[in-house]
């Protein structure tokens, strides 16, 4: 549930992003067909931060690495 949660804020978080830049960047009239737009164009990168937020081990299975690992090495 706490998925779903988070994927259906980040969906509307996104489509606000989108439907905003699209207002302040262009002239083009908010309709139905530009909000669907905007959302399948949100849905990838809500997916995404929720497997980040909501994931803590995310980055470790994505990568096979620790980013703390690769700091210190990095620093060192």
């Amino acid at each position: 549930m706490r998925y779903f949660e988070f994927f259906i804020v980040g969906v509307v978080i996104a489509l606000s992003e989108n439907l905003l830049a699209i207002w302040l960047a262009t002239d083009a009239e908010i309709t139905l067909r530009v909000i669907f737009i905007a959302t399948i164009a949100g849905i990838p990168f809500a997916y995404f931060s929720e497997m980040v937020v909501d994931k803590p081990g995310f980055w470790k299975k994505a990568f096979k690495v620790s980013f703390y690992e690769d700091l210190i090495d990095f620093v060192s």
